[in-house]
Formats: structure tokens, sequence, C-alpha cells
């Protein structure tokens, strides 16, 4: 990372102001070729920015000075808080791309220089990434939870927990003969401390996804032909995404369509009609394809015969009230065309998500972030069981050890290149 990078940081343009960054050695130098001075560190100042190959004036810009460590990216840093014209800036980008030692960001590179110079750690980054692509409110808040740390912090508070029960173990192992060393009731206490640092793991690991957050809920519509399946999809959405016809059997396959209501994501599916005989090789495909979509959902209404369930779970529901005599059935009772029990179904909807997703306050774990947990836990499991302190202090080693791949300082380079580069070039 000697080279300096340089980026757009802000929108698009044309727009009102076009933020450009620099960060690197030469930030400093970069700044005082174009302004023809270096300013205040970390404060605002108005210039007037030339090229430094012929003079020839850029615009007047506010510079910032950024001296580092303490920035965001552990490095010097530069600031351009340009007009945000396409003329401007690209006269401004390309006045820097000829400053010899200069080049332009690639995707992610300002927030992969902010990782490796120790000013974020991987949770934040991957809660950056989920802030960049939020479209909820709740995707908003559980991403900024990430990026702000407190994941980090739980983190750190095991990895804390676990140097102490590790020093203990270490001790009782090789000062069990010394009188300073109370060995008698040393292994109770490593026992009691995995025992209570596991619960908190556990309480962790139980949390929503981040990917349920991200992609959606699943809700799966199905039931018979004709039942209204896609007459509902298209009025929770709001738009006709389905084809909805009176002949049997029009839709052939998912149709999946993410929408908001309420401020969370969802991904609605509409399937393939269910009966006894498929009419041809395709729709039997389509029904195969139903029953898995069925079995993947989150929530399932059903628009069938109630007393059919395809899972205990499911919700049913008495569509097509608008047409239909529904007197004894025990599902909720609306009419997409009419607007009967819709709002009562969002309401079910909204009520059954919550039980799916972080509440508010909390954060949600990725996968990778899962998966280091399920080993953290893993370990503290094996070493609450071990007899021999040995074979406990190695269980715990091998728990700090998926610590430090939770936070990024093991075994993460190639997933940062693929984290990485669905970043903007600006971050």
């Amino acid at each position: 990372m000697a080279d300096t990078i340089f980026a757009l940081s802000s929108g698009a343009p044309p727009a009102g102001i076009g933020v450009i960054r620099i960060s690197g050695g030469d930030a400093a130098t970069a700044l005082s070729a174009l302004a023809g001075r270096l300013p205040e560190p970390r404060r605002a100042s108005l210039a007037l920015l030339s090229d430094p190959s012929d003079g020839a004036p850029l615009d007047r810009a506010l510079l910032l000075w950024l001296p580092g460590p303490g920035t965001a990216t552990g490095e010097d840093m530069g600031e351009l808080h340009c007009h945000g014209g396409r003329a401007v800036v690209a006269a401004v980008e390309r006045a820097l791309g000829r400053m010899a030692g200069l080049r332009r960001a690639e995707p992610g590179e300002f927030t992969r220089r902010a990782l490796a110079n120790g000013r974020m750690d991987l949770n934040a980054v991957e809660g950056l990434a989920d802030l960049l692509a939020a479209e909820t409110e709740q995707q908003r808040r559980a991403a900024l939870l990430m990026t702000e740390g407190h994941f980090s912090r739980r983190i750190e508070g095991w990895r804390l927990r676990l140097l102490d029960l590790s020093a203990m173990a270490e001790a009782a192992l090789d000062f069990s003969d010394e009188d300073d060393v109370p060995d008698a009731a040393i292994e109770a206490r490593i026992g009691e401390g995995i025992a209570a640092l596991a619960e908190d793991v556990a309480q962790v690991l139980a949390a929503p996804s981040a990917e349920r957050l991200r992609d959606g809920v699943r809700v799966v519509l199905a039931g018979p032909p004709n039942a209204g399946k896609s007459t509902l999809l298209n009025a929770l959405v709001g738009r006709d995404a389905a084809i909805v016809s009176d002949v049997a059997g029009t839709t052939r396959d998912r149709i999946e369509v993410p929408a908001a209501l309420g401020g969370v994501a969802f991904l609605f599916t509409d399937t393939a009609g269910l009966r006894a005989e498929a009419g041809d090789a395709v729709e039997a495909i389509g029904m195969d394809r139903a029953r898995a979509a069925m079995d993947a959902a989150d929530i399932l209404l059903w628009l069938g015969d109630p007393d059919a369930l395809p899972r205990e779970d499911a919700v049913p529901i008495a569509a097509q009230s608008d047409r239909m005599d529904h007197r004894g059935h025990p599902g909720l009772k609306l009419s997409a065309l009419s607007g009967e029990g819709m709002d009562a179904l969002a309401h079910l909807l909204l009520e059954k998500a919550a039980a799916l997703l972080p509440r508010v306050g909390d954060y949600a774990l990725h996968a990778r972030q899962r998966q280091g947990v399920t080993a953290l836990f893993r370990y503290l499991g094996q070493a609450g069981r071990q007899a021999d302190l040995l074979m406990l202090a190695e269980d715990l080693r091998q728990a700090r050890r998926a610590i430090d791949t939770l936070t990024g300082q093991a075994g993460t380079e190639d997933m940062l290149d693929r984290l990485f580069a669905g970043f903007c070039i600006g971050k």
C-alpha cells in the first residue's frame, strides 16, 4: 500500500458538491501542489485549485488536511470539496492522476486500508457494506449497529474472558506445586467461567441472520389453481408482477418479488397451483418447485382447504371473499380486489417477521460471523467437558483462534477480496 490513492467519494456528478478523497504518504504533497499551500490540520480552508502541470485554474474548493494515523484509513488524508459538476470533478481527477505516486483507488480500497491499519475490524467493514446496501429502515439500523462496533465490543469482551481462563489453566498446569496457586479450586473456577462464557456465546448464536434481513423474509403463497394467489401477490407488492387469469395452471413457475412493508423487507413468492394430477410435464415441474418453495418459506400463506394445511405453521387464508362463501373457514378472510382484510394480513406478516428478524437495537450475524461464533461455541463446549487440563488449555487456544477469525486477524484474505469487490470506488 505504498501508493497514494484518490477517488470521488460522494455521489456521481452532477451534484451540489463533489468530495474527492486522497489517502497515503503523498496526500500532503498533492494538496500543496493543487492549492499552493498545505492548510492547517483539521480545519476547512478555501482555496483556488490549479493544475500543477500548467497552472490552469480548476475550481475554488474547500480543503481538509487530515494527518494520520487518526484518520479514516489510518494514513495521511486530504479531502477536496469541489463543485459537483462533471467537468470540474474530471479536471481535478486528471490533475491528481498526473502526479507521481498517485493513482485511482480500487473498489473498497479506502476501507481495506482502514482495516489493515486497525481503524476498523472485519465486522465493522461488513456492517459498512450492509449500510451502503440498506434499503429498509430495519436494515439501516442493524447495519449501523454493526458498523459502530456493537458486535466487536462483545467479541472483545469474550477475548478478555478467554485470556483470563487460559491464564488460569496455564497457572494450574505450570505452577500447581506452588503455594500461591490455589489448585484445589482453580479447576472449578475455570469450568464455571467456561460455562458462563458459552452461555453468552449461545445467546448471540441464536440471533436472527443478516441474510434474512438483507434478502427479505420469504413469504410463499400456495394452494390449488385459481385460488387467488397471483391476485394476492400483486396486491401485496403494489404492482402487476404476476399474470392473473381464470385459466388453471397460468402460473407455471415460481415468481419472486421483493417488496417492503412497514420498513421490513419481504420476498413474496407466487407458486404454481397444486392439484392431484398435472396437465403436462411443465406443470408437474412447476408443482415440484412450488413444494420446494413451501418447504423453504419463512411464512407460508395457504389459500387451499384449511383442513389440508401443508405445514403446522401455515397461515390459512380465505381469499376472494368478495365472490366466495367462506362461512366456517377458520382463516383470515380477505379480498385482494376490494381490499377487505389486506390491512390485517399486512399486520400479521409484520408480526410474524418480528420474530424472525433482529429486534430494535440488535445486530444480525452474517454467515461468516455465524460460522466463527459456532466454532467458538464448539471449542468452549469441548473445553467444558475436558478432564485433562492440558487438553482444556488447547481447546481454549482454539477458541481464541476462532475469535481472531471473527475480527479478521486470521484466515480472511480470499474473503476480503470478495467483500471489497462489492464496494464503491470512493469507499
